[in-house]
């Protein structure tokens, strides 16, 4: 082979070699970029199911799901019952009394007070509607305004409604030793010792619970120490005072921290 051709065969051999490199390099550019881009969190919110554990790289447990392990499978609280027609007299004072009955028996539960009689209690729901009376309030009553009464006329400041509750928010108060004051639609409440289908608003106590439904202490009823709603008919009928349509009032509860 003659000088010419050595010269050019090199020349064809590196030109050939620098095009293999620059490919090389530029597909090893592409791999890292691709690497990045799989990396890199996409455009929009991320549910926190599809979020990985960036240690092991497991998806990790949903938080609703690991608090409602905790919650014990039952809870009782020791309450005092009161009715809220205490001597069976349900005259126009006593049907509406049932705000007023369950406030007293969460109060005496609070200052640790087991003397309540129904001639107490019936002093005491008389002293507190004398009170609302006067302080323009109406014969039904919300949430709201009963914590307020705790408040102002009890001297009971720790009151916190909640709204847009569960019935596992429910647990989580009784198991941590507080009582839940409840409203509720009445003539959706599947209580037998309801007159005339029941009243249109109601108040009740949830004491306890088990593994199937909830203890009351139903204030409606002389029968209503302890009496027992499964989860679902009591959530059903969850639903604050609401002048227009009871039905329309939202789903919350009152507990004192």
């Amino acid at each position: 082979m003659s000088h010419f051709k050595k010269i050019l065969a090199a020349a064809v051999i590196i030109l050939i070699a620098g095009f293999v490199f620059i490919y090389l390099s530029e597909r090893q550019s592409e791999q890292a970029v691709d690497s990045v881009l799989q990396g890199a969190v996409p455009e929009g919110p991320v549910s926190d199911s599809k979020k990985k554990n960036s240690s092991d790289g497991s998806f990790p447990t949903v938080p609703d799901a690991q608090t409602e392990k905790n919650i014990p499978s039952q809870a009782l609280l020791d309450i005092s019952f009161l009715a809220q027609a205490p001597f069976g007299v349900w005259d126009p004072l006593h049907e509406d009394a049932c705000e007023e009955a369950s406030l007293i028996m969460v109060k005496h539960f609070l200052d640790k007070d087991k003397n309540l009689t129904p001639t107490s209690g019936d002093v005491e729901i008389r002293k507190i509607i004398q009170y609302e009376e006067k302080n323009g309030y109406g014969i039904s009553i919300s949430l709201e305004q009963l914590n307020r009464i705790a408040k102002e006329h009890l001297g009971m400041p720790t009151g916190r409604v909640k709204y847009d509750v569960t019935i596992d928010d429910i647990k989580k108060e009784l198991a941590a030793g507080r009582p839940v004051i409840v409203p509720a639609a009445g003539k959706i409440l599947p209580n037998p010792n309801f007159r005339n289908g029941g009243p249109n608003y109601h108040m009740l106590v949830a004491v306890g619970y088990n593994q199937k439904e909830f203890i009351t202490n139903d204030p409606g009823t002389r029968k209503g120490k302890g009496f027992r709603y499964s989860f679902n008919d009591l959530y059903r009928a969850i639903h604050d005072w609401d002048e227009n349509n009871i039905i329309n009032g939202q789903k919350a509860y009152l507990v004192f921290d």
